[in-house]
């Protein structure tokens, strides 16, 4: 079953943030989780008050187990299990790479045409949590593919650059590392607008200058697999909230460029 559309969030300071269900059954329920939501407690989070899980759980009157992670800032489509079998051939899934992302990210620059970034990544450790982790380990292999699909120009001069240039990508990840996308893009000198650690900083105070928040714009547009249980095949998509929108709209693309 499809969820009643519930408001768009793009802060979750203060109020207790509303989620929207974007798909429903007796084994599965995805959401759209806004950008500043971390998915569950972590050594992270002291402050934090609300976690997508504990949200889920409370929408749906019984415990549910993630499947996969989003970043804190990353917004888009969340699926979880609601029983542990599931939860396990979901996981499976996942590992054996049977199910499908699609990322959207705005960029800073001109990306163009199409490619497959394989570039292989080191292991990112959390000072806390992995100071026991080994730090020697080789960096493992990471296949992201992306497809240009709209630029757009400012002119204004920001830097040593006498002009504002964005890309909208579509990015689908074939591996699942930390961060992939993010150190992918800032791999290839596009990195994502909002990224602290791999971004520009002379672009990002100027984007939440310009258009009025700041974020990192990194999108999960939808989720595609077998559903473990019955086998059909489940497209899950998560709509662009109203900052993305804002951008769309300032940067005069079509929303449904992101079709």
């Amino acid at each position: 079953m499809n969820g009643k559309p519930t408001c768009d969030l793009e802060s979750i300071d203060g109020d207790k943030p509303q989620l929207t269900i974007l798909y429903q059954d007796d084994y599965l329920v995805a959401v759209n989780k806004p950008a500043g939501l971390f998915v569950h407690r972590s050594y992270l989070d002291r402050h934090e008050k609300y976690f997508a899980l504990q949200l889920v759980r409370d929408m749906v009157g019984q415990y549910v187990y993630p499947v996969h992670r989003l970043d804190r800032p990353t917004s888009g489509v969340l699926l979880f299990a609601l029983t542990e079998g599931v939860a396990r051939q979901m996981n499976e899934k996942f590992s054996a790479r049977q199910v499908d992302k699609t990322y959207f990210a705005l960029t800073r620059g001109h990306l163009l045409g199409d490619g497959i970034i394989d570039y292989p990544l080191k292991e990112q450790h959390d000072k806390i949590a992995d100071k026991f982790a080994r730090q020697d380990k080789a960096a493992q292999s990471a296949v992201t593919h992306y497809q240009s699909i709209a630029t757009a120009t400012l002119p204004i001069a920001v830097g040593k650059y006498p002009s504002v240039r964005y890309s909208l990508v579509k990015l689908m990840p074939q591996t699942g590392r930390k961060h992939q996308i993010r150190r992918h893009l800032s791999h290839l000198r596009y990195p994502i607008i909002g990224d602290i650690n791999h971004g520009d900083n002379k672009q990002n105070p100027f984007f939440h200058q310009f258009f009025g928040f700041k974020r990192l714009m990194l999108h999960a547009r939808t989720l595609s697999f077998a559903h473990p249980v019955t086998g059909q095949h489940l497209v899950i998509e998560a709509d662009f909230d109203s900052q993305w929108l804002t951008v769309f709209e300032q940067l005069g693309w079509s929303i449904t460029l992101a079709q």
